[in-house]
């Protein structure tokens, strides 16, 4: 397991998002107490969001500390299985996009969770489900390639499923897609996720990893124990 990997927290939201406490500033401090290297200040958006160049101009003014380097993004999820973000026209300075499966995107739109059991329930074959949530992630990269995944997965777990369910075919066409498009694809502490099996599938394909912790508090900024395991298996598993 690389320790560099582990000097680097690559989602970490601030009171910019509606869910967070910690201000950006604290956030910077957290990072450089536990000897972070690279941090990723990310706040969540949907298309109608306007305070974008408020949180770039905050960041611009930040004191760092030397030995720290500071990146920006927005967090914005996945829509449908044509790989549509909610997200607004952003302007320039925004360093990556976050992209996130906070919802089950649909080939007409999104579901939230509870819906997806009812469609399950229903009769709707599990295995649909999950060529749909593929196929939006591989889509999603190919429009907008370069940024990261959020989080990969952790709807699976909150509908019922699984990733055990992804064939192994597919698991290494997502791979593939991951590192052709050069999207960052973040091992994240907070949902644990995704498992060793997708881990070791991306570092076959060569695609890059990043380490998240997907803070909400500063007291949590870098601080690792799921990702370490995660990674671990993942050696293991080849």
């Amino acid at each position: 397991m690389s320790a560099d990997l582990l000097r680097g927290d690559h989602h970490v939201h601030s009171t910019f998002s509606d869910d967070a406490v910690s201000t950006l500033e604290e956030n910077v401090a957290a990072a450089a107490a536990v000897g972070l290297a690279e941090l990723r200040l990310v706040d969540h958006v949907r298309r109608d969001t306007g305070w974008v160049p408020e949180l770039l101009a905050a960041v611009a003014g930040l004191r760092v500390p030397d030995g720290l380097t500071v990146r920006t993004g927005v967090e914005a999820k996945i829509l449908d299985t044509a790989g549509t973000l909610d997200i607004p026209r952003l302007p320039s300075g925004v360093d990556r996009i976050l992209i996130a499966d906070h919802q089950f995107p649909g080939t007409e739109g999104p579901l939230g969770p509870s819906a997806v059991r009812e469609r399950l329930a229903a009769g709707l074959p599990a295995e649909d489900a999950v060529a749909d949530l593929m196929t939006a992630y591989e889509r999603v990269m190919e429009r907008h390639p370069g940024n990261q995944l959020a989080h990969p997965f952790s709807i699976l777990p909150k509908v019922g499923l699984s990733e055990e369910l992804i064939d192994d075919e597919r698991l290494e066409q997502w791979a593939r897609t991951a590192a052709a498009t050069d999207t960052h694809v973040e091992v994240n502490e907070k949902w644990g996720c995704p498992s060793p099996r997708s881990l070791a599938a991306l570092r076959r394909a060569g695609a890059r990893l990043v380490a998240s912790t997907d803070s909400h508090d500063a007291a949590d900024v870098g601080r690792y124990r799921r990702v370490r395991e995660l990674l671990s298996a993942a050696e293991a598993a080849g």
